[in-house]
């Protein structure tokens, strides 16, 4: 189970944590009061409405990190002179930016140019997932915002869905994060659709010769056949976590260790002892530690690489730099 939330609000009162980078809980008492009451606010009006919503923020805040650190880069518009983040192939299905404009739009009329917008898409993404009766988990703030948004990173860096097991760790190893880490952020999976395009070569031609991926449940395959009729389905939506898909669970680990993880990314998770090891451990327990240990990944991850100082900017709109 989650830890209630009144225990972080008095951790909050008590005890101000801190980390090397500048990151504090709190960090906003002084400079706008109520800042992070406003972004809880605005994203229960959106995910009361719209639960599903809390899936694409989460992967919203993921992609973020993984580029240039959390520094809200990925909110950035594309202009005429540069094209940026949003606009990379794996960005392109990411929503739910309206969230992150309404809270930015709240707090500019109450604290002009003080909260950044890395900070509030981190608050947005943690509150989002405890809505939706996720984890919570401590969010200690004071990023800055970047001024740099490059495509071209975007769809060179993110973890792809057809990475193998060595792929997800180097990757996940270049921003800090660990084998751990990995498996257990993969269980954000346990929320939210996909486009057939991101598996169909797993059934309709794995090997180039018009075969399905011999690691996948059979039953399966034919299951997302009957959805996802052709390789080239672009349109399609199915499940990640059939018939669980709007409860954050550790149900993603009961069917990844029956060969049923959508994507090769999940099915390559056992593929190494330690994660092979962390996914049998949820499934046996039926999430036993899934929460707990989602949270301590998510605090670690919302750290990779901030911008804090002087360093970056406060932009007045998520979207553009001042």
């Amino acid at each position: 189970m989650a830890f209630p939330r009144l225990i972080f609000f008095l951790m909050l009162a008590i005890i101000p944590i801190c980390n090397a980078q500048g990151l504090k809980l709190g960090y906003y008492e002084k400079t706008c009061p109520g800042a992070e009451a406003i972004v809880e606010k605005t994203t229960s009006h959106y995910i009361s409405r719209a639960p599903t919503l809390a899936a694409p923020l989460l992967r919203m805040h993921f992609h973020d990190c993984f580029i240039r650190g959390c520094d809200g880069s990925v909110l950035l518009n594309s202009t005429k002179n540069n094209l940026a983040e949003i606009d990379a192939i794996p960005n392109q299905s990411l929503r739910g930016f309206q969230v992150i404009e309404a809270a930015k739009s709240e707090l500019e009329q109450k604290c002009p140019g003080v909260v950044s917008c890395a900070d509030i898409l981190a608050l947005v993404a943690r509150d989002a997932i405890s809505l939706i009766k996720g984890p919570y988990w401590n969010v200690p703030l004071g990023r800055r915002d970047g001024k740099v948004s490059i495509m071209l990173e975007a769809l060179f860096n993110l973890p792809p869905p057809f990475a193998n097991i060595t792929t997800l760790k180097a990757q996940f190893a270049s921003v800090g994060l660990n084998a751990k880490d990995l498996v257990v952020l993969s269980g954000g999976h346990t929320i939210g659709n996909s486009h057939c395009s991101s598996f169909t070569s797993r059934i309709y031609n794995f090997t180039g010769k018009g075969d399905t991926d011999p690691t996948m449940d059979a039953n399966y395959v034919a299951q997302l056949k009957s959805k996802c009729t052709s390789i080239n389905d672009v349109k399609t939506i199915v499940e990640m976590d059939p018939g669980s898909f709007k409860t954050f669970d550790g149900s993603y680990y009961s069917l990844v260790a029956k060969r049923r993880g959508l994507f090769q990314s999940d099915a390559a998770l056992l593929d190494d002892n330690e994660t092979k090891a962390y996914v049998k451990l949820q499934a046996m327990s039926h999430g036993s530690t899934f929460f707990k240990d989602f949270a301590e990944s998510m605090e670690k991850m919302g750290r990779i690489g901030v911008l804090t100082g002087k360093a970056g900017e406060i932009r007045k709109r998520c979207s553009f730099i001042n």
